[in-house]
């Protein structure tokens, strides 16, 4: 069993500056409170012994919901989460069964058959909930539960959802696994692969190249996003190479076909090609967050954490409210309005309003793992006693080193928004261990210094390793200086990067009140200033950096820490086309229009915004 590094136990990090605004944020809005709001995961739920929803919806929350509380180590949410908790421990039969007694199913392809897909996600939920607490009862409850799936799994199999995602199981068989070392799971595991979707095959020689228009499991977004790990859980399970081999194809086959400026690949149900008007669904945001922190996890190749920034900065905080008491279903990069209105999608008209519940309520159910789990994965251990920074959001890690030393870390600086990362270290006694530092892709010019003393950068698979004897009290500082560039997308439109951060013209919004409900209502968002503007060609950048502390919301164009200054045009013929922004013109008409002066910010405070821009006028320098 390899991987190049393994995740520290839930609560070991805890969240500072921006990161623990937003989660507190979180807490405060639709995480916090969504229990008292919505029936799906009310108090009827069947996963806390009522008569209602007893799917998914209630170990979605969970999964969002049990990470914030310990995270925060908020008694309250604590409380709440462990509701949850506890009834799933003591609904376990003498078989080995948990769960709600009442099964629903949604497919025909499984009904009447056992579903395994929601008890994946609790499985998750409860591995989590053993590292932050150590309850002694989880570890021969899920054993318990391995074996019972054992002895079921070859004639009722993976169906429908599951088979799609048996990822999730063999996960927690891993996981199990490394703390009992029973070798009845590691062929338990044998079976679930070979009853999942074989992403492998897909992804090395990915097919869909196009759009799609009908059903496919394999190109649902959730479950592409989900499924790239698998052959990464594959890899760590056999070594073969192959199934690594096949996450980078896949990842590049993703972004050539369906990319989009935030990092995502299109899905506004299926795969949905490069436009920049067709949509993601957030729900696809949080588990390709998932899928990338657990594919830095075994590959230990920076890339991922290079993906998963620029995932986690920019279409995370898109999709929903600056107050957490709203979100999207579908979001857009060229995102001009938000209105119940058809779209060339397959979702309903609902889906790009910020509501409670728009269109299914899966998102409504799963957007909260998001900043949770950055905030546990920002930091590793390697399997030689040292620590692994795989970004740089602020927090305070505490754990053991090099055996038994106890160490904490103080990591400030505020990146994103700001270059330079500082990393206080305390230790109760000096040791020898080492830091390894990622160095993003994006950065050209990086710069380590520790107790002030400059050290080389030795970029090993985008990390830099610092092997010493610590002492309490060291500091390293990292820069890492970004430059504003453009990348060329679809047809030569051009999105805007800036670091991890994608950049966007916002668009002054007027949000109207579509439904009004105790609580978090749902909004249309109308543009109160025009979008159709493209770059010049040959526009420079200039980032203007607010000095001082960060607002609490630094996703808030209005208060966005960070604009850049550029120039363009506005584009006359550059028009709707199915309640969206049309395509970008390839050659715009703008002779007869002035050089305006533009002002733009982080893509992920602007929720009406144009992130994929037209080009105009002929590059005189090459940018990339």
């Amino acid at each position: 069993m390899k991987s190049a590094f393994e995740a520290l136990p839930l609560g070991s990090i805890r969240a500072e500056g921006w990161l623990y605004n937003q989660l507190r944020i979180q807490a405060d809005g639709l995480t916090g409170h969504l229990e008292e709001h919505w029936a799906d995961v009310g108090p009827d739920n069947g996963w806390i012994g009522g008569n209602g929803e007893s799917w998914e919806r209630g170990p979605y929350y969970l999964d969002g919901l049990l990470p914030l509380a310990y995270i925060l180590n908020d008694k309250k949410l604590i409380a709440k989460a462990g509701r949850w908790v506890e009834w799933a421990l003591n609904s376990q039969q003498e078989n080995g069964m948990f769960g709600p007694k009442r099964i629903e199913t949604v497919n025909n392809d499984v009904d009447k058959e056992q579903d395994w897909w929601h008890y994946m996600i609790m499985l998750k939920v409860l591995t989590q909930y053993e590292e932050a607490t150590g309850d002694s009862r989880v570890i021969p409850f899920l054993t318990r539960f391995a074996e019972y799936v054992s002895g079921q799994i070859e004639t009722q199999p993976l169906r429908g959802w599951a088979k799609a995602r048996g990822a999730e199981l063999l996960l927690c068989l891993v996981w199990l696994y490394k703390r009992t070392k029973k070798e009845e799971l590691l062929e338990l595991a044998s079976i679930v692969k070979e009853q999942t979707t074989d992403w492998t095959d897909i992804f090395y020689d990915f097919p869909f190249w196009r759009k799609v228009e009908q059903w496919d499991w394999r190109t649902h977004v959730v479950n592409v996003a989900m499924g790239i790990k698998t052959p990464g859980v594959l890899y760590e399970l056999t070594e073969d190479s192959r199934e690594l081999e096949a996450v980078y194809r896949g990842i590049d086959s993703l972004m050539t076909y369906h990319g989009q400026a935030h990092g995502m690949f299109s899905g506004d149900e299926w795969l949905s090609g490069t436009h920049p008007s067709q949509g993601v669904e957030l729900c696809a945001v949080v588990e390709y967050m998932y899928s990338l922190e657990q594919l830095s996890r075994i590959s230990g190749d920076g890339k991922f954490a290079d993906i998963l920034e620029k995932v986690a900065f920019n279409a995370l905080p898109a999709a929903i409210s600056a107050d957490w008491t709203s979100h999207q279903y579908d979001q857009q990069v060229n995102q001009i309005i938000c209105n119940v209105a058809p779209r060339a999608w397959s979702n309903g008209p609902y889906a790009n309003v910020f509501g409670l519940e728009p269109n299914f309520g899966c998102c409504t159910a799963n957007m909260h793992q998001g900043w949770p789990k950055l905030a546990s994965h920002l930091w590793m251990q390697d399997n030689e006693g040292g620590l692994a920074a795989v970004s740089y959001a602020p927090c305070f890690l505490r754990t053991a080193v090099a055996g038994d030393v106890q160490a904490e870390i103080r990591v400030s600086g505020e990146y994103p928004f700001r270059e330079r990362v500082r990393m206080d270290i305390q230790l109760d006694r000096p040791a020898n261990f080492r830091i390894q530092l990622r160095i993003p892709g994006w950065c050209h010019s990086p710069a380590i210094t520790v107790n002030g003393a400059e050290i080389p950068v030795a970029n090993k698979q985008g990390y830099a390793t610092i092997d010493r004897e610590w002492q309490t009290g060291d500091c390293i500082q990292l820069s890492l200086p970004m430059e504003p560039r453009t990348v060329s997308r679809n047809l030569f439109a051009v999105s805007v990067e800036r670091g991890p951060l994608v950049y966007a013209l916002p668009i002054e919004e007027n949000w109207q009140l579509l439904r009004r409900r105790e609580r978090f209502h749902d909004h249309e968002l109308y543009p109160a200033s025009p979008w159709k503007y493209g770059l010049l060609a040959d526009t420079s950048f200039k980032a203007v950096v607010s000095e001082g502390d960060l607002p609490y919301q630094p996703f808030l164009a209005v208060d966005s820490p960070i604009k850049l200054e550029a120039q363009g045009k506005l584009v006359p013929d550059w028009r709707m086309e199915g309640n969206n922004a049309g395509t970008p013109p390839l050659a715009p008409e703008t002779d007869e229009q002035p050089v305006v002066d533009l002002e733009l910010v982080p893509y992920g405070g602007a929720k009406l915004r144009i992130g994929e821009f037209p080009l105009i006028g002929e590059r005189k320098s090459a940018r990339t």
